[in-house]
């Protein structure tokens, strides 16, 4: 019972950091300090992924009928005027293609270098000076973008060249544990003119292929390895899952309406906080 309730909380952490740009690494990592799951290394790799995918679903929820690029109704830009290329939405399609272009940076650097990275980046401060470097930079670049017209204003408007852009700045997410990956997109969008409220739809966008082919990455890893589960550990990774999807439903709908009349500084400073209460647990040894 203690367990379930363990993965409980995780699962309410996970929904609310993964969304913010606060880095949900840094958050689990001290949580797994303070309150860790008695499990095998390898299955707490694997149940991170798990309530990650339960996130990427809340994100698949709540913009379905913007993501989905098939169907008749409300079709505004049809592939054809007949046949079954009535039933294509090009506008959607061309999004996914923008999505897929924005994702393939840090695809490759995650294939050739994910065991490198948990091996030789995955420590809390290389995650807390992240926190702080990117706060530091959240800061500085709301401080610039304040009171600028915004050149891209729509997520429409968003264009190859400008989908690549932010993959590249997405890298340093998939590199740097710590960083955050919708805090690195975030920061990448602003700086190269994309309004908050299109940088954020865009990176919750961009969640879904990133999260789900690293969900598919780690899973296949500790499931190929021949691990059996417990049924203690069923239990984890089911409330874990069920209560990170629940929770960032609320959040996702939460920062889309706080940012329409707020930027992002107080998380920046958030992200220094807690970088260094991370910081300062590293370099005593509580983490």
């Amino acid at each position: 019972m203690i367990e379930l309730l363990k993965a409980l909380l995780f699962g309410i952490v996970e929904g609310i950091t993964e969304w913010l740009p606060v880095s949900s690494t840094g958050h689990l990592i001290i949580l797994e300090s303070f309150l860790p799951l008695h499990v095998s290394d390898e299955f707490y790799t694997f149940f991170e992924v798990v309530i990650q995918f339960g996130a990427i679903l809340a994100v698949v929820l709540l913009f379905w009928k913007k993501i989905w690029p098939f169907g008749k109704k409300n079709n505004k830009a049809p592939l054809t005027q007949n046949g079954v290329g009535a039933y294509v939405k090009m506008d959607i399609m061309i999004l996914w293609f923008h999505i897929l272009v924005s994702c393939v940076p840090a695809a490759v650097i995650g294939i050739l270098l994910d065991d490198w990275i948990d091996e030789h980046l995955y420590h809390p401060i290389t995650v807390a000076v992240m926190l702080i470097t990117v706060g530091i930079v959240f800061i500085i670049v709301e401080t610039v973008h304040s009171g600028k017209h915004d050149k891209i204003a729509a997520v429409k408007d968003i264009t190859y060249s400008t989908a690549l852009l932010i993959g590249i700045f997405q890298v340093i997410a998939a590199v740097l544990p710590g960083t955050s990956r919708s805090g690195a997109t975030i920061v990448g969008a602003l700086l190269i003119g994309v309004s908050r409220s299109v940088a954020a739809e865009y990176t919750f966008y961009l969640a879904i292929p990133v999260m789900f082919g690293a969900s598919l990455l780690k899973g296949y890893k500790y499931l190929g390895s021949g691990a059996m589960m417990s049924q203690t550990e069923i239990g984890v990774l089911i409330i874990g899952f069920v209560v990170s999807f629940i929770v960032s439903i609320f959040v996702i709908n939460f920062l889309l309406s706080y940012i329409k009349k707020h930027d992002f500084k107080v998380f920046g400073y958030y992200r220094i906080i807690i970088g260094i209460v991370v910081l300062s647990f590293a370099l005593a040894g509580v983490i």
